[in-house]
């Protein structure tokens, strides 16, 4: 069974001339959305203050990366202009640099704001793109050598959701990350750079959700780590039935089923609960073959 945990599974993601290296359990990126109407948390976090207090929460939550977004993809949203989500991000950039410890990672398909971003002290672009919707994103990511966390998406937040078809959703998005990959290569972006996200309800039906989370291995088959971004969608309210304030067991059930697939992130909003299952998941599986000592805490 998998585990995340094997010899030969990569073990390191260089992002702006540090390197993340994981092992035992997914590294969890704490989700700090600076919107007004994201699906989940939209209006919490608008204001500087409250934005930097949660952020910093979520580092001593157990946060591994932080990833800041200012516009919201969410099925049918509109799209934001460059300059207010400047507005929105740089000013929590900016406190937020030097500070954390941990990295801090753009949630943004545009270059001009992946660029100030880089450049205020972010080391990680998460485009859900793909590096697809603006032409100018390769080279930033390239010169600046961060992170990038390739998405895939069927059409745009706009489109994505009216009747997305696949003949197999998982082999499909393989052959995505496989055709990204070299995209990439051949315009400087190294491949330890890159983590690949097949993009949980970004194109996708609840049953095309399930087989992805189902099929880790297989996106892992490109040779790069997988992050997964399943905390609080709406497939989980096929699975369960439940409001979208009422998901975090479920989030914590797919976490686990994820850990034990070998995923390598998980992009979550409840980080100390995440964390707390992730390590007392660890801590059962582990228990008969390792020190028969409990984790420092």
């Amino acid at each position: 069974m998998a585990n995340g945990c094997s010899p030969d599974r990569i073990s390191t993601w260089h992002i702006a001339g540090e390197i993340l290296r994981w092992s035992g359990r997914p590294l969890l990126m704490g989700i700090v959305n600076l919107t007004p109407d994201s699906f989940s948390d939209g209006g919490q976090n608008l204001e500087v203050n409250n934005a930097v207090e949660h952020a910093l929460q979520l580092e001593a939550d157990g946060a591994d990366i932080l990833d800041l977004g200012a516009e919201s993809t969410r099925p049918g949203a509109a799209p934001v202009p460059v300059e207010i989500e400047l507005a929105r991000l740089l000013p929590i950039v900016e406190r937020l640099a030097g500070r954390v410890r941990v990295p801090l990672s753009i949630d943004t398909y545009k270059a001009e704001v992946a660029r100030q971003a880089l450049a205020a002290g972010a080391k990680i672009v998460n485009d859900i793109s793909g590096l697809q919707f603006d032409a100018e994103m390769p080279g930033v990511v390239a010169k600046s050598g961060a992170g990038i966390v390739c998405m895939h998406i069927q059409g745009t937040p706009q489109t994505m959701q009216q009747n997305p078809r696949y003949e197999a959703v998982v082999p499909e998005i393989v052959q995505y990350f496989a055709e990204r990959l070299e995209a990439m290569k051949a315009v400087g972006i190294a491949p330890e750079q890159i983590v690949f996200d097949p993009g949980i309800g970004f194109g996708k039906t609840a049953e095309h959700n399930l087989e992805i989370l189902s099929g880790i291995a297989e996106l892992q088959s490109v040779g790069r780590p997988v992050l997964i971004g399943h905390s609080r969608k709406g497939f989980l309210k096929r699975v369960l039935g439940r409001a979208v304030d009422e998901r975090l067991s479920g989030t914590l059930g797919v976490s686990i089923a994820l850990a034990e697939q070998g995923a390598e992130l998980l992009r979550v909003h409840d980080v100390a609960a995440t964390r707390d299952a992730l390590v007392a998941w660890r801590t059962v599986r582990e228990w008969p073959a390792g020190r028969n000592q409990l984790p420092a805490v």
